[in-house]
C-alpha cells in the first residue's frame, strides 16, 4: 500500500500514539482528550501546535481511513491505537525513529538515539544509522532522508519523508559545532527534554492516583 503524504497534524497524532504507547502504557489506547493534550504538548515538540478537539478528531478519522489508526470502544469513551508498524511495513525500531522525527523535526543520529530511548533503546549510534539507512533505501518508498551537512556543523541531520519531500530547512545554531570531546547543544537539549517528559509523566500519574483515591474515598499518599 502506497500512502499519501500525511499532514503535519496527521504525523503529530500518529507520533503521539506511538510515543504514549511506550511512555504511559496504562493510558493506551488513548482517548481523544489525551491525544489532543499530547499533540499540543509544549515540550519535546517541534513545532508546538494548538490543535482543537475537532481538528484532532477529523485527523483521527482520516488516519482510520488509511488503516493507520484503529478505533475501539473501552468504557465510556472511544479509544484509539496506532497500526504504524504493520501499515508502513517496518520494524518497531524504525517506527521509534520515525516517531521522534515526526514529533521533533530533523535531528542528528546522536539526538535520535537519545530522544528515542523511551520508545526503543538502541545499543549504539551505528544501530541507529543502520535503521535510518534501511528507511532511506526502502524499495516501496523511502521514509527517511539524510540532509546535507550544514556549514559549521560536524554531524548531518535526518528527516522523515512521511509528509513527502521536506522543504528547505534552516541551519541549526552555530554552537552545535562543538568539539567531539563535549556533548553538543542539541544533545543537551534532547536530554533536558527527556527530563521534562519524565516530570510531566510523573505529574500525570500523581493526578490519576489522586483521582482514584478521591473516587474510592481514601486518603492519597
Amino acid at each position: 500500500m502506497i500512502l499519501p503524504a500525511l499532514s503535519l497534524l496527521e504525523t503529530r497524532v500518529l507520533g503521539v500514539l506511538v510515543e504514549k504507547q511506550h511512555t504511559v502504557p496504562d493510558a493506551y489506547p488513548m482517548t481523544l482528550n489525551a491525544i489532543v493534550a499530547g499533540c499540543n504538548q509544549k515540550t519535546s515538540r517541534d513545532p508546538v501546535l494548538s490543535a482543537s478537539d475537532a481538528e484532532v478528531q477529523a485527523t483521527l478519522d482520516r488516519l482510520k481511513g488509511l488503516s493507520l489508526v484503529i478505533e475501539s470502544s473501552g468504557g465510556r469513551v472511544m479509544r484509539y491505537a496506532h497500526n504504524t508498524e504493520r501499515v508502513f511495513g517496518v520494524p518497531s525500531q524504525a517506527v521509534a525513529l520515525l516517531t521522534v522525527l515526526m514529533l521533533r523535526g530533523p535531528q542528528t543520529v546522536a539526538e535520535l538515539r537519545i530522544n528515542s530511548d523511551r520508545i526503543h533503546r538502541f545499543a549504539d549510534a551505528s544501530s541507529v544509522e543502520g535503521f535510518l539507512n534501511e528507511l532511506a533505501q526502502r524499495p516501496a518508498a523511502p521514509l527517511a532522508r539524510e540532509l546535507p551537512r550544514q556549514p559549521g556543523t560536524r554531524e548531518t541531520r535526518w528527516v522523515h519523508l512521511v509528509s513527502g519531500a521536506p522543504a528547505a530547512t534552516s541551519e541549526p545554531p552555530a554552537d552545535t559545532a562543538a568539539s567531539d570531546d563535549f556533548i553538543t547543544a542539541g544533545e543537551l537539549a534532547a536530554l533536558k527534554a527527556n527530563v521534562d517528559d519524565l516530570q510531566a509523566d510523573v505529574a500525570a500519574l500523581k493526578a490519576t492516583v489522586a483521582a482514584l483515591c478521591a473516587e474510592l474515598g481514601i486518603r492519597g499518599p
